[in-house]
């Protein structure tokens, strides 16, 4: 047993939040350190946890998808982010999408509510001197605790950038030519819908190939040499770049899409997803952008709908911080070089909001556990929780980069299924639930 007795949690992010929780559920004593609102990120603006940057959708919640299993398996242990994106949800489709405020308010409340966490506000520059410490500084760690988890721990660090996508008000958008719909008709018409010609499509991205991006004022010239995009969330206008074609099999692709009013079959179509409750808010999906603003003004205008669309808050790109795990870490989340440091969130090199959470509530878990003297839990890869832990632990072919939650991580079934890839997944999902049942047993 930890002689410390209690742990320490670095950042109140969505990975810092779920960890504190997650031990503090099993009796553990937790200090949740969080440098705002003395001190910010520069993607971070209010003062409430577990702040949604990127976007506001947690992606699909269908079991046959490997982020649906994912968010199941959490709910089923008990996550409070799941429990935050249920109560704070907004018609999205099959997506599980959610009022950012409303679900960071949700989450910052039962935190500071808990009897046994303690809130702490400072800026973490290294861990805790006794007890155990879960590092989730997240990939806007600061400089000093970046410099500390490089030179101190001995972890090194890599460097990817970020992107968040533009947010416009719904009452900007010409419905004269956006419509409503769900691609494939999947869920309710949740989303807006703007179309193109081809010849609208063609004046669009060349204006977007050639438009002007905003300067990485934070970081010096060496770190932007080192710039890598993570596929996840490429800017648009670095995939415009990738060929004329590219956004039409991507965020822009018409397929499954049809203005009902009219039957037409469109040549491009962009999608905007609510942002809130209300529905008064819409962002532009897949539009993730390093554009000055004035830039995104007058491209993103090109967009049929979205002419005199106005802008509640632009696109920005932020840097992001993760190890090269491998090695370094193992399926516990634990360092190996330190039993009694954990790390969590999108620096071990998961990536989505909800990846960051489960990676979260692991190291919560086995963290108490050390506290507690119990035998840490190594989730089997048959769970997606499990895979996720797995890749960062061992990692793939070739250099370590980022991973979402995918079936292609998982351990395979041990017999073909028949009726696809559908069927496939779902048997998967059903065979991950059943030991996420068997674990659950262990820790309640």
């Amino acid at each position: 047993m930890n002689n410390g007795g209690m742990i320490t949690v670095l950042g109140a992010g969505l990975a810092g939040c779920e960890a504190a929780w997650q031990a503090a559920q099993m009796g553990v004593r937790v200090r949740l350190v969080e440098m705002k609102p003395d001190k910010y990120t520069p993607a971070h603006h209010t003062e409430g946890f577990a702040e949604l940057v990127c976007s506001n959708s947690l992606r699909s919640d269908s079991l046959a998808n490997a982020v649906g299993l994912l968010k199941e398996e959490m709910r089923r242990m008990g996550s409070l982010i799941l429990a935050a994106a249920d109560a704070t949800r907004v018609p999205a489709g099959s997506a599980l999408a959610v009022d950012r405020e409303k679900f960071s308010d949700y989450i910052t409340e039962r935190i500071r509510n808990h009897p046994s966490i303690e809130v702490v506000t400072a800026e973490a520059d290294r861990v805790a001197e006794e007890g155990v410490t879960v590092i989730a500084t997240g990939p806007l760690t600061s400089d000093r605790m970046a410099s500390y988890i490089e030179t101190e721990l001995k972890c090194g660090s890599l460097h990817f950038f970020d992107a968040a996508a533009p947010i416009v008000d719904a009452e900007s958008i010409n419905y004269d030519t956006a419509f409503f719909a769900s691609r494939y008709d999947k869920g309710d018409a949740d989303y807006i819908n703007c179309p193109m010609t081809a010849e609208q499509y063609d004046a669009f991205w060349q204006a977007l190939i050639c438009a002007e991006e905003a300067p990485l004022k934070e970081f010096d010239r060496e770190e932007q040499k080192k710039l890598k995009v993570f596929e996840g969330c490429m800017p648009v206008e670095v995939m415009a770049r990738r060929g004329h074609d590219t956004l039409l099999f991507g965020p822009l692709k018409p397929v499954g899409l049809v203005d009902a009013r009219t039957g037409n079959k469109n040549y491009a179509v962009v999608q905007l997803r609510r942002e809130n409750v209300e529905g008064t808010m819409y962002n532009l999906v897949g539009f993730q952008t390093h554009l000055t603003f004035s830039e995104q003004r007058r491209v993103f205008r090109m967009i049929p709908g979205l002419e005199n669309a106005e802008f509640l808050r632009y696109g920005i790109m932020h840097r992001n911080t993760y190890l090269n795990s491998p090695g370094l870490l193992s399926e516990t989340y634990c360092l190996h070089s330190r039993s009694n440091v954990y790390f969590a969130g999108q620096m071990t090199g998961v990536e989505g909001y909800v990846e960051s959470a489960g990676s979260g509530l692991v190291a919560g878990l086995n963290a108490a556990c050390s506290v507690l003297g119990r035998e840490a839990v190594v989730f089997p890869r048959t769970t997606m929780l499990g895979a996720m832990a797995s890749y960062v632990a061992n990692g793939g072919i070739g250099s370590f980069v980022p991973m979402n939650a995918n079936f292609g991580i998982v351990e395979p079934l041990p017999a073909r299924v028949k009726g696809g890839k559908m069927a496939k997944n779902e048997a998967l999902s059903r065979r991950a639930l059943e030991q996420i049942e068997k674990i659950k047993e262990n820790f309640r």
